[in-house]
């Protein structure tokens, strides 16, 4: 039977994160403000890797990559978000529910197994420093973005099969401020244990198996870098303690939300904030712009930009008398 043409729901209500019009105004000005800040230092990552050649490495390749992924994710649902507080019918049409749930899969998935490789790559560099070179080049990176696209893809089909597969009948407010699996699937007319069953075997154990694998492997290296009384390492502690905070504050939503799919709205939606708005915006902090060799070539690129602007005029003014 295809149940999707019992289905007679054409849009959904996004009920938001409160019905206060005073939270309202306060959250479309701290999500906006975090948004525009989210997309300016991701772009100031990017645009620095790739205009400075010291920063060509394995290491910028990947974080380039996850600041590109950062933006997307923090762009499939926020910016929609941001204009439902200044309008009242906060609408989303079924099919634009349906891609919102493919985009947020596609972009958690793509980060998680790009999150694993970056971890695996500061494995190499700290415990087989030796063998680093030989062990993760350009193309094990491309290999290792590559990959993650294409878990991401493969799973966010997975989510969108089973999500059109469901018929809605009514009610349809999400209570939510945007659309997930966990929130639309019980708006199903079947029974939702099992559907809550696929989603705890799709998303929530595989998130928990990757958190556990990453965790492994910062224990690994933070046990490493304690047994070197070193400056460097006092430094690459600080670092790696750093990773790991924004892993978890990632993971730990995910996990709790997908292997407990019938929990409190209240508690999805405030963790759902912590992986769609926070985390992109800590990423560029805690990983790059915090480096030193990164604030080296943002300087450098802020001189270089400012140079070519005070040059503009008196070209100009010669090309004029020419």
């Amino acid at each position: 039977m295809d149940l999707a043409n019992q289905s007679i729901v054409s849009e959904f209500v996004l009920l938001g994160l409160s019905n206060s019009w005073e939270l309202q105004i306060f959250f479309f000005t701290v999500f906006s403000l975090l948004y525009v800040a989210t997309m300016v230092g991701n772009s100031l990552i990017v645009i620095t890797v790739i205009g400075d050649s010291h920063l060509h490495t394995p290491m910028y390749f990947l974080l380039t990559n996850l600041s590109i992924i950062d933006m997307s994710l923090a762009s499939f649902a926020i910016p929609k978000m941001i204009m439902d507080y200044l309008i009242s019918n906060k609408t989303i049409s079924f099919d634009g529910c349906i891609t919102q749930i493919f985009f947020l899969h596609l972009f958690t998935g793509t980060e998680i197994i790009l999150l694993m490789a970056m971890s695996f790559d500061r494995y190499i560099a700290i415990c087989k420093p030796l063998h680093y070179a030989s062990i993760i080049s350009t193309h094990v990176c491309v290999a290792f973005v590559v990959a993650s696209w294409i878990v991401g893809i493969t799973h966010s089909m997975s989510q969108v099969i089973f999500a059109l597969t469901l018929p809605f009948c009514g009610p349809n407010k999400v209570d939510s401020f945007f659309c997930d699996l966990p929130v639309v699937f019980q708006l199903a007319c079947v029974d939702t244990y099992v559907l809550g069953l696929f989603m705890i075997s799709t998303s929530g154990i595989i998130a928990l198996s990757c958190f556990i694998l990453l965790f492994n492997s910062y224990v690994i290296v933070l046990v490493t870098i304690k047994h070197h009384s070193s400056r460097g390492s006092s430094k690459a502690l600080s670092t790696c303690t750093a990773h790991f905070i924004v892993v978890f504050m990632f993971f730990g939503p995910c996990i709790f939300i997908y292997m407990w799919p019938q929990s409190s709205f209240l508690v999805d939606k405030i963790l759902s904030v912590f992986y769609t708005i926070f985390t992109p915006i800590l990423n560029p902090v805690i990983y790059t712009l915090r480096n030193q060799d990164v604030q080296t070539a943002i300087k450098k690129l802020k001189n270089r930009f400012l140079n070519s602007h005070k040059t503009i005029p008196s070209h100009y003014f010669l090309a004029l008398i020419c």
